[in-house]
């Protein structure tokens, strides 16, 4: 990001990516650690869409 690398805005659109289907995951269980899981990963999908964009 830095060096304004070519590949940073696809890196951080895959990183939003993962971080969006592990909250699906986690969301799947009612255990409360899994449901902070799965916020705390949406929230870090939403800033890496950020960075990507």
């Amino acid at each position: 990001m830095a060096r304004n690398s070519a590949n940073s805005k696809a890196l951080c659109a895959l990183c939003a990516s993962i971080c969006e289907a592990c909250a699906v995951e986690c969301e799947k269980f009612k255990d409360d650690h899994c449901q902070e899981c799965a916020k705390i990963c949406r929230s870090c999908a939403e800033i890496c869409r950020k960075m990507a964009s």
